[in-house]
């Protein structure tokens, strides 16, 4: 069945999900923050800043005015950087029709109120309807490319989880329901701190015995985390924590990787960050995982590392020293 959708964020993610929308038949409408943006895309029928080369299907509106991105919306996807989650949710709240279902699409922590987004979303818009996690391994271009994906679809109503479910799936992709929102929306967020020291690794030429042991101690490293802020163990064993974390870790396409491979390349993260449109969110979410973990008792010792190389205390040589030097214990204590 054929529905409105509004999609709001035109970055690489959220013309990606719109793109796929749109190709599995429904009619999108697709927001950017940029009227230039919008026109280009409407005129030229490809987002030739963020998914170059990868056409718009008839079906895909680009738009930058909100109330007709929303207008009739069943389900609206917010697909924007964490930290610009709230100012546009409070911008929609107008237009937002009644009963319109949220689907978060944003990997993030709130920075000050260390709010993951789906509660951000149902602060600024409390009259909405349900609030569906949108997560897991999945890189821009790859599902905008039809190449198969798999993604974890997290929500309080298990109905509307399997609403998210049935219209947004397609033969490119597969979903998983879930009823673990803090999870997925953790499992997601974290696993970009630790993505960057993958990079860190990549850079300094580590090699794949430290990428692993990386991994692997990222992955126990943020399900402390989690599991502390009430998200349940195997959420972090499955798509929307080891499988992201694994994507992040090791893809080519990965923003967060690509970061920590210039800051071992020894590139200041004011020069990284200048010089691309992209946004890698691990770097502000890095902040946001250490005020929770003092806040709860969690020990984070690879974001910990991280934390001093991006803000220029320490270079990566040192942060893979200090990680390796750190007093042995029992793997599972």
């Amino acid at each position: 069945m054929s529905h409105r959708i509004g999609v709001i964020g035109s970055g690489s993610w959220g013309t990606a999900i719109a793109i796929h929308l749109a190709r599995t038949g429904h009619d999108v409408r697709l927001w950017a923050r940029d009227a230039a943006l919008a026109a280009t895309m409407a005129e030229r029928r490809e987002n030739g800043v963020y998914l170059p080369g990868i056409p718009l299907p008839e079906s895909l509106a680009p738009t930058a005015d909100l109330e007709a991105a929303l207008d009739d919306a069943q389900f609206l996807v917010i697909a924007v950087p964490s930290h610009g989650v709230r100012d546009v949710a409070r911008a929609a709240a107008p237009y937002l029709p009644p009963g319109c279902t949220l689907v978060s699409a944003t990997k993030g922590i709130e920075e000050g109120s260390l709010l993951r987004m789906s509660q951000v979303l149902r602060q600024e818009l409390p009259g909405s309807g349900e609030i569906v996690v949108l997560s897991g391994p999945s890189f821009a271009r790859e599902l905008a490319k039809n190449l198969p994906t798999a993604l974890v679809a997290a929500g309080e109503s298990q109905a509307v989880v399997e609403s998210v479910m049935a219209h947004f799936r397609s033969p490119a992709l597969r979903l998983y329901g879930s009823s673990d929102v803090v999870g997925v929306e953790l499992g997601g967020s974290l696993k970009n701190i630790i993505a960057i020291a993958a990079g860190v690794v990549e850079g300094l030429g580590a090699g794949h015995n430290a990428l692993a042991a990386l991994i692997t101690r990222g992955l126990a490293e943020l399900s402390r985390l989690a599991v502390a802020l009430g998200a349940q163990p195997n959420t972090l064993a499955g798509l929307a924590g080891l499988g992201d974390l694994v994507l992040t870790c090791t893809g080519d396409l990965s923003r967060n990787r690509s970061v920590g491979i210039a800051l071992a390349k020894g590139e200041s993260l004011k020069d990284i960050l200048a010089r691309t449109k992209m946004v890698a969110e691990g770097v502000r979410t890095t902040e946001a995982a250490l005020a929770l973990s003092a806040k709860h008792g969690i020990e984070l010792p690879i974001a910990s590392e991280m934390s001093d190389v991006l803000a220029g205390r320490t270079d990566p040589q040192t942060a893979v020293r200090n990680l390796m030097g750190r007093k042995q214990k029992l793997e599972h204590a």
